[in-house]
Formats: structure tokens, C-alpha cells, sequence
């Protein structure tokens, strides 16, 4: 019997057939094995299995647009509501979102409404571009690249449990411009294909910024737009701050540059039309804790005393978008 995954992944290599990423082809079908055979989450099977038993509904609406929004409670008889709404939960905790199945409000805890709301002013028209989301989660931001009509939008990140989110969403909206690889980005091949690549959230875990940039540049093709997202301090071109061993609670927090050096970085790297298009600080209306995630969230790790300060004593989240070319 098919994996599931294994049609998950044989559809990506279809969808990339006879595109600019067909050369993608070379390396990627011999990784997903490797990841089957070796890789799997000992979760994962069982993941699978309560992906199975989510009912198959006929959505009135999907709206991608403005929200990701699939459906109403009226499409659907209470006891498949109920079905749904248990089977979601099992796969806790929802960090990126929101989403709205059948009318079940998955009440994220990141309001990533907020952030593309922020950033899509500022980017190149996606439609009928090719999409690649670094770090994508669970895949929020796909489905609204999806909306603004990119033509394939494929997600890379190596947690399990967002591959297992995206196909409980993707189960509701079987489209296939859409696939999620569990991937990270130094497992891919140097494509130089996509028209459009993000990373939002992603540069300050990496213990090697300037590697990380490299390895984006080299999924762009020539002229090229990238969309960074990222965690910023205020200062000059020489300003990068290096927390301690934590950072907001968090362990995996390595360089929060401010903007001019973060700007330094990518002129150098052969990035040119450099523009930071937004900074704010994070609320605590945008990352908070709710019902489906079940632990802390920001207001836990900032000073009680000043919130303009982590728990630490470094100054709290600020974020900044850039969007870049590759020369």
C-alpha cells in the first residue's frame, strides 16, 4: 500500500515537470527516499493515520485571498464538525495561522495574517510566478501566495508536525500549484529557478547568516525578488547583536543584525535594489498563547516589568521586512 507521503511527493515531482525547476528532479526523488527510510518522526505514522479519518467535505467557498478561509458549518452535519475539529486538535500546537475550516476557528498562536498583510504591499505581483517559501510552518503564507496567484508555491521546513498541519489543511483545498517538502534549505541543490523566494522568521536560527543568504540567492533565478522577514536591532551598519544562550526563552537565536548591516550583507552577497520595507515590534496581540497551542507564548518571555524588553534584560522582538533582487 502507498505511504501516504509517498503520493504527497510523487504529485511535487509531477507539479515540477517540464518548469524551470525540472532539474530539481536530479536530487530530490533519491532524498524523499532517504527521508522515508531514515528521517521519519516517531510520531509520524500515527500522524498519517488521523490524517485518514478526517472526512472528506465539498467546501460551498474557498477563499485565499484575504484569509484562508474554507467553507461554512452549513456545508457539513454536526457530527463531521466535531470529527474535524478532534482531528485538528491532534495535531497541536498551531503555531502560524489562522485557519477557518467549516467554520472551526484554528486560533493560531501567530496572527500571520497580520505579518503578509504587512509584507505584500511591498513585493512583486506573485501571479504567475514560481514560489519558494523557506521556513514556511505550516504553511499559512503558501496558501495566501496561492491567492495572489502564483502559479506553484512549494514549501520547504524539516518539522514533521507543520508537513502533517499543511496536509490537513491541503486536505480541504486539494490543489496541486501547492506542496510541502520536508526539506531544510542546505539539503537543496543550487536551482537558480525561482522567480520568487521567502524566508520569513528563519535568519536568526542559523548559526551562519551569511551562508543562509547564499544558499537563498541560489534558489533565485537572475532578477529574482527575495522576501526576507527577520528579527532586527536598531543601529548602524555595524550594529549585530549576539544573545547569550537564550534569546525570549528561545536556545536556536544566533545574529539579530539592524537593518543598514543586514543591508551590508546582501550588497555583498550580490543582492542589489535593497529596500527595508517595514520594522515593527511584535505585539502581544500578534503572538499569544490560545486553545491550540497549549503553553507559553510572548507575554511569557518579555520583562514583566518592561515589555520593551525580553526576560533577558535584550530589547524585545523587533522584525523587519526586506525585499532584495538577485543581481
Amino acid at each position: 500500500m502507498t505511504k501516504p507521503e509517498s503520493a504527497w511527493f510523487n504529485d511535487c515531482y509531477k507539479s515540477i515537470l517540464d518548469t524551470p525547476l525540472a532539474h530539481w528532479l536530479q536530487t530530490l526523488p533519491a532524498q524523499m527516499n532517504e527521508w522515508q527510510k531514515s528521517q521519519k518522526h516517531g510520531e509520524f505514522d500515527k500522524w498519517c493515520r488521523l490524517l485518514a479519518k478526517i472526512p472528506t467535505t465539498t467546501p460551498s467557498s474557498i477563499q485565499l485571498v484575504d484569509e484562508v478561509r474554507v467553507g461554512t458549518a452549513g456545508d457539513i452535519d454536526q457530527y463531521a464538525q466535531k470529527k474535524i475539529l478532534g482531528l485538528l486538535q491532534q495535531f497541536m500546537p498551531w503555531r502560524k495561522g489562522p485557519f477557518h475550516i467549516h467554520d472551526i476557528h484554528v486560533n493560531t498562536e501567530w496572527r500571520s495574517d497580520w505579518k503578509w498583510d504587512r509584507v505584500a504591499p511591498h513585493i512583486s505581483p506573485l501571479k504567475n510566478r514560481t514560489v519558494l517559501d523557506v521556513g514556511c510552518g505550516s504553511g499559512y503564507h503558501m496558501w495566501r501566495m496561492l491567492g495572489n496567484d502564483a502559479s506553484r508555491v512549494v514549501g520547504i521546513d524539516p518539522t514533521q508536525l507543520f508537513l502533517i498541519q499543511f496536509q490537513a489543511i491541503k486536505h480541504f483545498i486539494p490543489d496541486n500549484r501547492i506542496h510541502f517538502l520536508p526539506l531544510g534549505i542546505e539539503q537543496m541543490q543550487p536551482l537558480n529557478a525561482f522567480d520568487t523566494v521567502f524566508s520569513m522568521g528563519v535568519l536568526y536560527h542559523r548559526k551562519d547568516p551569511i551562508q543562509f543568504l547564499t544558499q537563498l540567492k541560489h534558489q533565485l533565478r537572475k532578477g529574482g525578488e527575495l522576501v526576507l522577514e527577520t528579527l532586527v536591532v536598531d543601529g548602524d551598519a555595524q550594529t549585530v547583536l549576539m544573545a547569550g544562550e537564550r534569546y525570549a526563552q528561545m536556545r536556536n537565536v544566533w545574529f539579530l543584525p539592524s537593518t543598514d548591516a543586514l543591508t551590508v550583507w546582501l550588497e555583498r552577497l550580490g543582492f542589489e535594489n535593497i529596500r527595508v520595507v517595514d520594522k515593527n515590534f511584535t505585539t502581544l496581540d500578534e503572538q499569544r498563547a490560545t486553545e491550540w497551542i497549549e503553553g507559553q507564548s510572548l507575554k511569557d518571555f518579555l520583562d514583566p516589568e518592561d515589555i520593551t524588553r525580553t526576560i533577558e534584560g535584550y530589547p524585545a522582538p523587533q522584525r523587519a521586512v526586506i525585499v532584495a533582487n538577485r543581481k
